[in-house]
């Protein structure tokens, strides 16, 4: 009996193990929305509109304060994003991606007669980082390709919440006063890692509170605000990957917010995409092709920018050719849930907004480009 309970436990620990390590709580999240919107649409908008600030305003930061740390720590030497040659490639490659899916976005409108959904160009900028973590991981495995992709994502997604703090500022608008509050949150998170303070949770409630406000008095969307504190965080020399167990000698200031927080986030994500990915399947037209039109545009977008930004002097990681570059752009196109995000910012309620919303759920098809893509070239797990 007892070999029974621990053969089971072993089984329990593994699939819960895979559960977190790929971020499944999101499409879960998503399945559950679509299912209740179309069944109790009346029972899930009252949920959705009571849970959206705590769950896009605060849950989502510490998300992004994840993916911030593997970026962080792929950037410190030896890491797969070392030197900043490296490091700036996906940026760039970003921008390139940005511009190439907003103009396919406003030419598939333009020549489809869909006039009316211009405003809600800014969705082509979303990349969703869940989604695109989740195919990255199962055809890269680790991968120096996958905190390139991280990156990138995090760059795309920022440059659309600056479009969106531009078009739909949150509230009342104050940037001297963002500005100011930021210095002072970034300023103090260095100041604390200069003294060695090692608690995670004073850098969260002191410079992390401050630029969540700084942001949201800016009229910035807050989801970003933890991005620019996570970095002074004191770390180790080496990372085991994006929600992975820390080694259980591992006591850095990094590896002991991952560990506190990676099953909180989860939790994050399936609410995320219970908020967010509700989607009545019905009275859809021609316009809801415009987000993923712009989706297929990115990889394009991004291997030219990459290019570009190679002959002036940057660098791709180690072990990221060509081949391997085609397949994150292609990951790229998944706008998914974070397209839902920004397409709600930016458009009113109504059937447009609807429209977009579908074109957002039709992206997460890039997973299957993307591992059609890697088959065809060769590419991660498909190398053999």
């Amino acid at each position: 009996m007892s070999e029974v309970l621990s053969r089971r436990r072993r089984i329990a620990l593994r699939v819960s193990g895979f559960v977190l390590d790929y971020l499944l709580a999101l499409p879960v999240g998503c399945a559950a929305a679509l299912v209740w919107a179309n069944t109790l649409p009346d029972s899930y908008y009252r949920f959705a509109h009571a849970a959206t600030f705590l769950v896009n305003d605060v849950g989502i930061v510490f998300f992004f304060a994840l993916i911030t740390k593997e970026v962080a720590e792929a950037t410190i030497p030896g890491g797969a994003l070392h030197p900043w040659r490296r490091a700036a490639l996906p940026v760039a490659a970003a921008i390139g991606g940005v511009v190439v899916s907003i103009t396919c976005y406003l030419a598939f409108v333009h020549n489809a007669g869909e006039h009316m959904l211009k405003g809600g160009w800014v969705a082509a900028c979303a990349v969703d980082i869940p989604g695109t973590y989740i195919i990255a991981r199962l055809i890269f495995g680790r991968h120096p390709a996958v905190p390139f992709l991280l990156l990138l994502a995090i760059s795309a997604d920022a440059i659309g919440l600056a479009f969106v703090a531009v078009l739909q500022p949150i509230g009342d608008v104050h940037p001297a006063i963002g500005l100011g509050l930021m210095a002072i949150a970034v300023g103090s998170a260095a100041a604390l890692r200069h003294r060695g303070v090692k608690n995670f949770w004073l850098y969260l409630v002191g410079p992390g509170t401050l630029s969540w406000w700084a942001l949201f008095l800016g009229g910035v969307h807050p989801a970003l605000a933890l991005v620019p504190i996570v970095p002074f965080f004191p770390h180790g020399r080496h990372d085991r990957g994006l929600l992975v167990e820390p080694a259980p000698q591992a006591h850095d200031t990094l590896t002991l917010f991952e560990r506190w927080w990676r099953l909180p986030v989860e939790g994050v994500l399936l609410l995320f995409g219970l908020v967010n990915a509700g989607v009545p399947l019905h009275g859809l037209e021609a316009g809801m092709w415009a987000i993923p039109i712009a989706a297929l545009g990115r990889p394009i977008g991004i291997v030219a920018a990459a290019g570009v930004a190679i002959a002036a002097g940057l660098h791709l990681p180690q072990r990221v050719g060509w081949r391997e570059l085609l397949v994150v752009g292609c990951t790229a196109s998944i706008g998914l849930v974070f397209a839902l995000f920004f397409a709600s910012a930016v458009m009113p309620l109504g059937p447009l907004l609807l429209e977009m919303k579908m074109g957002a759920l039709v992206t997460i098809a890039g997973g299957g480009l993307a591992f059609a893509v890697a088959r065809l070239l060769r590419v991660g797990r498909f190398a053999r």
